[in-house]
């Protein structure tokens, strides 16, 4: 039998490494890949993918594996940062992590790894896949507290086919131990949070440098202006901290955004009860099915507004293939704009599509 290729996307931390020591394990002719999606020097002057590259050579020398580096950071820019941008320019919440996977881990990314031979292309995710029939259903990960299929929920079928996650059903505490028993140079490697392109700088401060700020009045429900803000962009509904309100005394409980008038320029905020934030329904935008488009107009399934979000019971009314209305079971806190409504029936994730309009 010949021995098939998979290569696997090699980010430098410790899934992705496990990832592949697990692939070589199991017989595959394994080959590492990693992705250059952002080019920018630290504030020191250093390239901050210098670091994880590093990893992924000393990964790779362990594993005995050969590795490449692709530049993807044109096709980042293009399909993915000037998304984000744009969506902030308008006063939204975008998930440039979900846009990542669909545009170039599983789009450039895939095509450039069956340039390199492969028969499979593996990543780190902590999701399930299944083959079945010339279908790929995305099943939630064993380890439900790392479950990413949230991330993954706008991948085509096309994208899908050949991918292998081999820590579909391992705890992440299992893949620590595996690293550390392997004694990879990952093992003991912080997980990597928030935004890729931004790591752990100020989130204000970086978007600062692309988009111009334009301060405004941060308003009550009465129509009192209790304060300024810095720029729309830097708030999402629901929102506590960070508003400068301190010294203003609310009531009841805490201040927290309640609505951005973009036109007006101003931020509407109030304090103690909660209830206005509470929305019935919401209507959604490129919605992606997985594996297909449901038979009939109406499915009754969970649903999930971000990504650590427990599942809600919703009814969702499939307009046509790419846009649904979605009812909501419960009353649900803070659902934002811009951001991905995800479905699932029973371990099954179903696909996504972006909220469009919050009803209230």
């Amino acid at each position: 039998m010949n021995q098939k290729t998979v290569v696997v996307g090699m980010s430098g931390g410790v899934d992705s490494s496990v990832a592949a020591l697990l692939l070589k394990e199991q017989g595959y002719n394994v080959i590492g890949l990693f992705m250059l999606n952002w080019e920018e020097n630290d504030p020191n002057g250093a390239c901050s993918a210098e670091e994880d590259y590093a990893d992924v050579r000393r990964v790779s020398a362990l594993l005995d594996i050969p590795y490449y580096t692709v530049n993807f950071a044109k096709e980042y820019m293009d399909r993915v940062f000037s998304y984000f941008l744009a969506e902030y320019k308008a006063g939204r919440t975008p998930n440039p992590d979900v846009l990542c996977n669909r545009e170039i881990k599983f789009a450039p990314f895939k095509a450039y790894a069956e340039k390199l031979g492969a028969d499979y292309i593996a990543t780190g995710h902590y999701c399930g896949i299944i083959h079945q029939d010339g279908k790929h259903y995305l099943r939630k990960a064993v380890d439900t507290n790392k479950d990413q299929t949230y991330f993954l929920n706008q991948l085509s079928q096309s994208q899908l086919n050949g991918v292998l996650f081999p820590l579909q059903d391992m705890p992440k505490s299992e893949v620590r131990a595996l690293a550390q028993k392997y004694n990879l140079a990952t093992a003991k490697k912080k997980d990597s949070t928030g935004i890729c392109f931004i790591g752990e700088r100020n989130f204000r401060k970086f978007l600062q440098e692309y988009l111009p700020a334009m301060p405004g009045k941060i308003v009550d429900l009465s129509g009192k202006t209790v304060g300024e803000h810095i720029g729309l962009m830097y708030y999402t509904i629901g929102q506590r901290r960070g508003l400068g309100l301190g010294g203003v005394k609310g009531e009841d409980g805490r201040w927290f955004v309640l609505k951005k008038d973009l036109e007006k320029n101003i931020l509407y905020v109030s304090h103690g009860d909660e209830s206005p934030l509470y929305s019935k329904a919401c209507e959604v935008s490129q919605m992606n099915w997985i594996p297909d488009l449901p038979q009939g107009e109406i499915l009754e399934c969970n649903a999930k507004f971000r990504y650590r979000q427990d599942e809600q019971r919703v009814k969702v009314r499939i307009k046509d293939p790419t846009h649904a209305h979605i009812e909501f079971a419960e009353g649900q806190r803070a659902v934002t704009e811009g951001q991905f409504a995800v479905l699932y029936k029973d371990d099954l994730c179903l696909g996504g599509g972006v909220i469009e309009t919050v009803q209230y």
